[in-house]
């Protein structure tokens, strides 16, 4: 995309029209300086916070191997989460390997199969399990299914063959689209002994 020379003295405004400095109200350009200012020294931040997350997965995974190698062991839980513990027990570090799990197309299967359930239960008065079936099939606004209150359904003591054939359906269509890595810092307090998050988010700094 090519990017436009602004004329000198001139800013741009929202609607891509070069206007001069001298015709803008003072309180108005100092807003922009204040803006502009504001969002360099965030950009900042992210990239520092960007090249902590990075570093300290590097020095973890390095403390890991050196150890695993030292013992000729393997460490980390299941899929790669780590916890660190200080000498002392005062500070843990975590790291976290979250996945982003998906159905396919066997999910409107699954919902087929879950809809004659509901059809056929409809005289038998059993409308708070119909309405949590049916809350656990709504999308959200990216029209994304929850895929915790879809797995949820598999809890249900529920016997009837289609419903089961159902479950078997929704865990067939299962499968992992991604994955996440975080790390995350702790503190223990000293009056309770409870753990408390370093938080680096601004929302609750």
């Amino acid at each position: 995309m090519d990017i436009r020379e602004i004329p000198e003295g001139c800013i741009e405004d929202s609607q891509g029209r070069f206007v001069p400095k001298d015709k803008i109200k003072p309180e108005d350009l100092q807003k922009d300086e204040l803006v502009r200012e504001l969002i360099q020294k965030a950009k900042g931040l992210r990239e520092n916070l960007a090249h902590l997350k990075a570093t300290a997965l590097g020095d973890v995974r390095a403390h890991v191997d050196l150890v695993a190698e030292r013992y000729d062991v393997k460490l980390g839980g299941k899929k790669g989460n780590i916890s660190l513990l200080s000498y002392d027990g005062k500070f843990r570090v975590q790291v976290a390997v979250a996945e982003r799990l998906v159905f396919d197309e066997k999910i409107t299967i699954a919902k087929s199969l879950v809809d004659e359930c509901l059809t056929d239960w409809t005289q038998d008065g059993r409308e708070e399990i119909k309405l949590l079936i049916t809350d656990a099939f709504q999308v959200d606004k990216e029209g994304c299914l929850n895929t915790g209150r879809i797995l949820s359904l598999r809890k249900l003591d529920i016997r009837d063959e289609r419903w089961q054939r159902a479950m078997t359906a929704i865990s067939d269509s299962l499968s992992v689209h991604s994955t996440a890595t975080y790390i995350r810092f702790y503190e223990r307090q000293e009056s309770d002994g409870k753990w408390l998050p370093i938080s680096l988010d601004l929302a609750v700094v």
